[in-house]
């Protein structure tokens, strides 16, 4: 008897045709920024071509005019990105695994206080107090690290997740002698992985693309993340195309204002595209094993 996912060739090749045009759909949109980065500015204002009419690289020559900046820039993301998001993982996977299991003596009291801080919060002053005054965090690395740390949303989801384990696992472990973290760490967290990667790829992607915090609590150049530096060159260079003006045009000068978005968007979203291929089966696995009856 014949497998039932098993189709036939017309079939087969319908599903290919439509993979093939949703595939096209979806990288379309990033050709036609990658086609205008390459783009002369005067032919961006005529209309935007995967292929560009007028070649150049006059965008990313203004980008990179200050390459030493960039590459900091980017040392200071990455390094912002990889830490916070494993430590902002653990902190609430932690603290999700506390309040999930019945024998803590104060679970609900901090599972009040995480929703709590979705329905009330004490306001942009008394954060910027919090941050600077008592954690000491201003023109520090952490300083865009630690506010994410927790989360109350991804607390709650890992919550749930952790609940809907048996808890017959923690029990035979804790009959063989393992402690609560090591219940934690080798039962609980493989089994929540599907939870875990989406978590993981969403906190990755707020620490990669947040710059409030380095406005709200950087000075230093040095220390400004990737996102704050290309914010504060696309601020420059519109004033400066604003101020030239005519003077400009008359003097046959072009400011790739156009250009210069398109280059900033793929400086910026090349290194994070890449996470979510990785993590794409895991996000099957948690959409699937909801249905799974055992």
């Amino acid at each position: 008897m014949k497998r039932a996912n098993q189709f036939g060739l017309p079939t087969r090749i319908c599903i290919a045709l439509v993979l093939s045009l949703w595939m096209f759909v979806c990288l379309y949109p990033f050709a036609v920024v990658l086609g205008g980065s390459f783009t002369a500015e005067s032919e961006i204002r005529r209309g935007i071509s995967v292929i560009p009419r007028e070649f150049s690289t006059a965008s990313y020559e203004l980008l990179f005019a200050t390459p030493r900046r960039v590459i900091r820039a980017y040392q200071v993301t990455i390094f912002v990105t990889v830490v916070g998001t494993v430590l902002s993982v653990l902190v609430n996977a932690m603290m999700a695994y506390a309040i999930s299991r019945p024998n803590c003596r104060y679970r609900y009291q901090l599972g009040f206080f995480a929703y709590f801080t979705l329905l009330f919060s004490g306001g942009m002053v008394a954060w910027y107090i919090v941050m600077v005054n008592f954690l000491g965090l201003r023109n520090t690395i952490w300083a865009m690290i630690v506010p994410y740390l927790a989360n109350a949303w991804f607390l709650l989801i890992l919550r749930a997740y952790f609940q809907s384990i048996p808890n017959d696992f923690a029990e035979s472990a804790r009959m063989d002698g393992a402690g609560e973290m090591r219940i934690f760490l080798q039962i609980f967290l493989p089994l929540s992985i599907p939870a875990i990667a989406a978590i993981t790829l969403f906190t990755a992607m707020r620490y990669w693309n947040d710059w409030w915090l380095g406005i709200m609590l950087i000075d230093d150049t040095d220390l400004q993340p990737l996102q704050l530096m290309l914010r504060s060159v696309m601020s420059r260079v519109q004033f400066l195309a604003s101020d030239m003006g005519r003077r400009a045009s008359d003097l046959g000068i072009t400011v790739p204002t156009r250009g210069l978005r398109f280059a900033t968007t793929i400086v910026t979203i090349g290194p994070i595209v890449f996470l979510y291929p990785f993590l794409q089966k895991y996000f099957i696995k948690g959409l699937t094993i909801g249905g799974i009856k055992g």
